[in-house]
């Protein structure tokens, strides 16, 4: 008999794979006749299930709805090692181009392909501060629905319309694939 040792949305440590991710499914493994699950599995997002001995959980008690709260991602510029920076006039960096990094240590995060950045450097230099600026767009985006949701009455229309609107874009980001609906922070 196994009893779930994480729930759904925790952040856990992934030991195989050396990551962090977010438990999406508890997936119990029931065997007729008996109450309770002979095994608990758990769907973290990475291609395959887990097991309980596999994870570990997140010591510092951050719930995921905080993590935006204390995530800093910078834009760092990677140098293009097939390019010299007199091959690409037009790049706004020449012989560079640039990499989010979204980890405290100055590793992990996302990066664009040196042929894509050549095609349109403009357009992923745009993309690159766009992402870079995601968490505090998202800080916005909560204050703005907690305040729609908490002063309905006497906001103007305008005003409750984008609380309404920043509701929908924060369901979009926290619920995960498979799921009808879920609590927002800001309700």
């Amino acid at each position: 008999m196994a009893k779930a040792a994480f729930h759904k949305n925790q952040k856990v440590f992934v030991k195989p794979v050396g990551t962090w991710a977010v438990v999406e499914r508890v997936l119990p493994q029931w065997v007729k006749g008996l109450d309770e699950p002979l095994k608990v599995h758990y769907d973290v997002g990475l291609g395959r299930e887990f097991s309980a001995s596999e994870l570990m959980a997140d010591k510092s008690g951050t719930p995921i709805d905080d993590l935006a709260e204390i995530e800093s991602w910078r834009i760092n510029r990677a140098r293009n090692r097939w390019k010299d920076s007199e091959e690409v006039p037009n790049h706004p960096h020449p012989g560079t181009y640039p990499i989010i990094t979204t980890d405290e240590k100055n590793w992990g995060g996302w990066r664009v392909p040196s042929a894509e950045y050549d095609r349109d450097p403009q357009r992923i230099e745009f993309q690159a501060r766009m992402i870079e600026a995601a968490p505090h767009l998202m800080r916005v985006a909560k204050t703005l629905a907690q305040f729609g949701h908490q002063n309905a009455d006497d906001t103007p229309a305008e005003l409750l319309d984008l609380a309404k609107k920043a509701t929908t874009l924060l369901r979009r980001i926290y619920e995960t694939p498979g799921e009808t609906s879920m609590q927002v922070a800001a309700e």
